[in-house]
């Protein structure tokens, strides 16, 4: 073990480190910038497809391989459970808080962008539920994006699904959120 610290008692060495806890950075930082690029895109592109595309028939781009359609979304993904729009706010205030917890021992850069993409789009549609009609905790999604033969989305949904793809890379090829790997 070295004697040497720095100002404020903080370890010069990894040999200093807790057993158990990985050296290195917090991911935190980098965590938070994906998640506000995230959240300030989706409400940005929410707030163009309500100004243009109320009261608008469809717009066709990229020869019908993109709709943009104005739905409310009361419910969740693809419109389901429609009269669950209070829990489902709940839910998306726990995962917030699980991934503000979480995140004081993020290590992984691949897992904080991953976990920014989580929070991001959980902001995002979180946002619409407390501040649009029909009231707060009880708001509607903006939806506006279209695939064919998928229901209309947003970049928010999008972000949430980007991130669990690569949550599944990452858990499949064995990265820790910590930055640990498991022993080959």
């Amino acid at each position: 073990m070295h004697d040497v610290q720095a100002a404020g008692g903080a370890s010069l060495s990894e040999d200093d480190a807790s057993p158990g806890e990985p050296a290195g950075p917090t991911r935190l930082p980098l965590l938070l910038a994906v998640a506000v690029a995230v959240l300030v895109a989706d409400v940005l592109t929410k707030t163009l497809a309500v100004r243009q595309l109320a009261g608008r028939a469809p717009v066709e781009l990229l020869g019908g391989l993109l709709t943009l359609r104005l739905v409310r979304n009361p419910g969740a993904a693809f419109g389901m459970a429609a009269g669950m729009t209070v829990l489902f706010t709940a839910v998306a205030v726990l995962v917030v808080l699980a991934i503000l917890r979480l995140s004081r021992r993020l290590r992984s850069r691949a897992w904080a962008v991953a976990l920014g993409l989580v929070l991001g789009g959980a902001l995002g549609n979180l946002t619409d539920r407390v501040f649009r009609g029909p009231g707060p905790g009880r708001g509607h999604v903006v939806d506006f994006l279209e695939l064919p033969h998928w229901p209309v989305f947003n970049l928010a949904d999008s972000s949430i699904v980007a991130a669990a793809c690569l949550m599944i890379l990452l858990t499949l090829r064995g990265s820790s959120y910590d930055g640990s790997r498991p022993a080959d």
